[in-house]
């Protein structure tokens, strides 16, 4: 594999731009020419508790320089499989423009920026934001086929509406299973006290999800979590941060003790992308103010970093 080293520039992760994983910058979305599109949705005013989670785009990118490094992919030896080499073409987009106090103009800004990757056949990735950003992603999805998402997270986010509020941080669950193109939802790392009352979780059964707790997931492995997406669906796989025990992420607005550690997620996440097809992504609720050692931004980027090397490794590229 050729590296960047041979074209007589170091490029350490402290040089330069903080684009995503230093990739190439395109801001004319009407020419986006890539296999993967990074968005950012620096938007938090769905936040009920802590907010703050508008500059974990910034905190992912300035993160993810440090998976930057000039190799010709990121070879493991555990796996025996070199990711992400040259040919996975990744650029990123910046960010969607956040009208501040206007949600509906806000998603609509997202919501954008999503169809112009998908429009230009990338993989859509979005960095959040809170989670009210997964809303307008799913919503770019109308006429794309049918979808089942993944949801990995400590709260159910299935709320229907509360004194008017519909696309907060606690509806966006709610709002993909009212689409027509979403076929179902696996719901994996819901824990503890959450955000939705337990007719929520009634009607997110009826609507068609399926809800997995974290205990639950190790009791059964991740081979068995990935079992309960049903077999050939096209899933789209939303990642909030508060899935993670605060003990490895306390960067974010709601954390909530007992969640995973790494590799529950990601063996979860490797096994999806070997066995469907990964049509988009998002990870959200990053917030990295609470976090001075920046070990929760640095989780999340190595996580999207990863999770694309699994996507386009079994793709074959």
């Amino acid at each position: 594999m050729s590296n960047t080293y041979d074209s007589g520039r170091l490029n350490l992760p402290f040089v330069g731009i903080s684009t995503f994983g230093k990739r190439p910058y395109v801001d004319d979305w009407k020419v986006l020419d890539a296999d993967v599109a990074i968005l950012g949705a620096p938007f938090d005013a769905g936040t009920q508790w802590r907010s703050g989670a508008r500059f974990g785009p910034r905190a992912v990118r300035e993160a993810s320089t440090l998976f930057s490094f000039g190799h010709g992919g990121a070879y493991d030896h555990e796996d025996d499989a070199t990711y992400l080499p040259n040919t996975v073409r990744i650029v990123d987009m910046g960010d969607a423009d956040i009208i501040h106090t206007d949600t509906i103009g806000s998603h609509r800004n997202i919501e954008t920026g999503v169809r112009a990757a998908l429009s230009a056949g990338a993989l859509p990735v979005t960095i959040g934001g809170d989670h009210s950003i997964n809303i307008p992603c799913i919503r770019a999805f109308d006429g794309q086929g049918d979808i089942h998402i993944l949801q990995i997270d400590a709260h159910l986010d299935f709320v229907d509406e509360r004194h008017g509020v519909r696309h907060g941080h606690g509806n966006p669950m709610r709002r993909a299973a009212e689409q027509d193109n979403v076929t179902g939802l696996t719901q994996v790392g819901i824990r503890n006290v959450s955000s939705t009352a337990r007719e929520g979780y009634e009607d997110a059964r009826a609507m068609g999800s399926d809800i997995i707790s974290v205990r639950q997931a190790r009791d059964m492995g991740p081979q068995a979590v990935v079992d309960h997406i049903p077999k050939g669906a096209r899933v789209y796989i939303t990642i909030d941060i508060d899935a993670f025990c605060p003990s490895i992420a306390p960067g974010t607005g709601t954390p909530s003790h007992g969640g995973f550690l790494y590799y529950d997620v990601l063996e979860i996440l490797q096994i999806a992308a070997k066995r469907h097809d990964i049509v988009g992504v998002d990870l959200v609720e990053v917030a990295p103010d609470y976090d001075q050692t920046g070990s929760t931004a640095i989780l999340a980027a190595q996580i999207l970093m990863n999770l694309l090397g699994f996507i386009f490794h079994a793709r074959g590229v």
